[in-house]
């Protein structure tokens, strides 16, 4: 009789639900939809940017610009979105199944890392969705530095000779682009007032960024710094006598003379040479006759004298008649 009883029970129960089922199962999708709608309405939106990391095989690199960052949506439950860290959510495109070179569209892809693991719901939308990028042949070469300067050193100053350390560095990138690549600058130095040696550490400037430039992207200027030295002819000047014995007077053979000087631009600029700048030294003669003398110049010890002409004069020397014919 338990048995009787049971079965019948079941089939009345089963006959229940088959009555107006339509409508039962109705209610039912329409409850699972008004849950979900509510646990949506839930749901907040974060969105922040993030650098676009590039994955290949290593043989191929990017040839053509992409975007560097993408905007990423975080949909999700407030207090579960709001903790996750930036860092921890990782936008890539992998193309490492691409070994020749050629244009590819890919799709951007998300790696969860960290505070983003095991966040619950939790969707991740990029934007953009996928990103043509095209991809050459990677290849590495020495590249030359140059230093860029900006400013003028001091006044009468110049910049004779300079040193890099490194003098070149390592850079890594497309076939296409490197074949072209001859050198690369430094950041502009700075000059303005100086007239010492000085050094300085400055970046290397990459304005390319498919190009990388391996190590720590410095280096080391070193600049020596001089008086800017100018050359000047100074023409007909006079040519005096000095420490002739007042018992004797002396005539020169030729009495104009010209001279060239090397010296800092400052002071060779205003330089005006006297009267005595050029002169024989005859504090050695003791008696009448012709001496040939050296034209010697009196200038100052910042110049060098690098020739005068003549370089010798002959003096008549003889018992004094009262002129000084040019003696001093």
């Amino acid at each position: 009789m338990m048995k009787k009883k049971s079965s019948w029970d079941g089939r009345k129960f089963l006959a229940s639900i088959a009555v107006n089922w339509h409508v039962k199962v109705l209610s039912v999708a329409l409850a699972i939809i008004l849950f979900v709608f509510h646990r949506m309405s839930l749901l907040e939106d974060r969105f922040f940017a993030a650098p676009l990391r590039i994955e290949t095989n290593g043989n191929m690199i990017p040839a053509s610009s992409y975007p560097r960052m993408v905007r990423i949506t975080l949909r999700g439950e407030p207090n579960s979105i709001n903790p996750i860290q930036e860092d921890d959510i990782e936008p890539y495109l992998d193309l490492t199944r691409y070994t020749v070179e050629g244009a590819y569209r890919a799709p951007v892809q998300i790696r969860k890392k960290g505070t983003a693991l095991g966040v619950d719901p939790l969707e991740i939308s990029a934007d953009p969705p996928e990103v043509s990028i095209e991809l050459d042949q990677k290849i590495s070469k020495y590249v030359p530095l140059t230093p860029s300067f900006q400013g003028y050193l001091a006044g009468g100053y110049e910049l004779v000779s300079y040193t890099l350390t490194p003098t070149q560095v390592v850079v890594d990138g497309p076939l296409r682009l490197m074949s072209g690549l001859s050198e690369l600058f430094t950041e502009f130095i700075e000059l303005d007032g100086r007239s010492d040696d000085f050094t300085a550490t400055v970046r290397i400037m990459n304005r390319d960024p498919l190009l990388v430039v391996r190590g720590d992207g410095i280096t080391e200027f070193r600049g020596m710094v001089r008086k800017f030295i100018v050359i000047r002819n100074f023409e007909n000047l006079p040519i005096r006598i000095r420490g002739l014995d007042e018992d004797f007077e002396g005539t020169l053979v030729v009495e104009t003379g010209s001279i060239r000087l090397e010296g800092p631009q400052s002071e060779i600029e205003s330089f005006e040479p006297g009267t005595g700048t050029l002169y024989l030294d005859c504090s050695r003669i003791t008696e009448s006759g012709e001496y040939s003398l050296p034209v010697l110049a009196d200038i100052p010890p910042s110049f060098t004298l690098i020739r005068s002409e003549p370089s010798y004069v002959i003096v008549r020397a003889g018992p004094r008649n009262g002129n000084d014919n040019g003696i001093e």
